[in-house]
């Protein structure tokens, strides 16, 4: 059984998760999701599994609305907690617990995928933790609404500063067939949000999108999310 261990990154994030019902009815139960459930009720939880290197971490609920990556880290959770790991993995599950309670894009009328660059805001404090930690790589798992900004399920990255964006991106979006979204520069197009911003501070990312109504989840959305989460991982042989 791999090694765990859960902490908060903020205390201004606090929210009752369980109070999000359509996201509930997809959370396994299981002691370790019930500690995370508990922990966000203080804060954005940040769980540690396994050890050694590489260091990787996950990211889901930047947007609190965007369910199906929520579900899936859980779910991953549930599954990784039991597997010998070839390495270290973080992952955050509720990245803003009081967004996810209400169902919400935006935290205190922020979108905080526009706000990693900027002190004082949650995604600048995981943006923080990622530089502390001495991740190796990240990502950030979202979805996307039919008809709109990308609105197919993708994988965006960027070639610059940080080429290894791009070739995580490609892995998963070959063994997925999700659709490659890449920018030549990092932080040309969404200035603030973690992707980027972790990119031009030379930690390669990627950020993952599936395609699921806001606030809601079906099996397939979360299937599609966990499956890019599991290729992630594959790509550092992580499992």
């Amino acid at each position: 059984m791999a090694i765990k261990n859960i902490t908060t990154i903020s205390n201004e994030t606090k929210g009752e998760i369980e109070k999000n019902i359509h996201l509930m009815e997809h959370v396994p139960e299981s002691e370790i999701i019930a500690d995370l459930v508990q922990t966000a009720k203080s804060g954005t939880p940040l769980l540690k599994i396994g050890h050694g290197f590489p260091k990787i971490m996950i990211t889901a609920g930047i947007h609190g609305n965007e369910l199906p990556p929520q579900a899936a880290a859980v779910r991953l959770i549930s599954n990784l907690s039991y597997q010998d790991l070839n390495g270290t993995v973080y992952i955050i599950p509720f990245a803003v617990p009081h967004a996810t309670m209400e169902n919400s894009r935006r935290f205190k009328g922020v979108d905080m995928n526009r706000a990693a660059s900027k002190g004082g805001f949650i995604s600048n404090n995981i943006l923080n933790a990622i530089k502390d930690l001495k991740i190796s790589a990240v990502g950030d798992f979202h979805s996307t609404k039919p008809g709109s900004n990308p609105g197919v399920e993708s994988v965006f990255c960027s070639k610059s500063p940080c080429y290894k964006s791009y070739l995580i991106a490609k892995y998963i979006t070959e063994s997925t067939s999700s659709k490659i979204i890449c920018h030549k520069e990092a932080g040309a197009l969404y200035n603030g949000a973690l992707e980027d911003e972790c990119n031009l501070e030379g930690v390669p990312a990627v950020t993952c999108e599936v395609v699921s109504q806001n606030g809601l989840v079906t099996n397939k959305s979360q299937e599609r999310s966990y499956l890019q989460m599991i290729s992630y991982l594959k790509y550092f042989d992580i499992i």
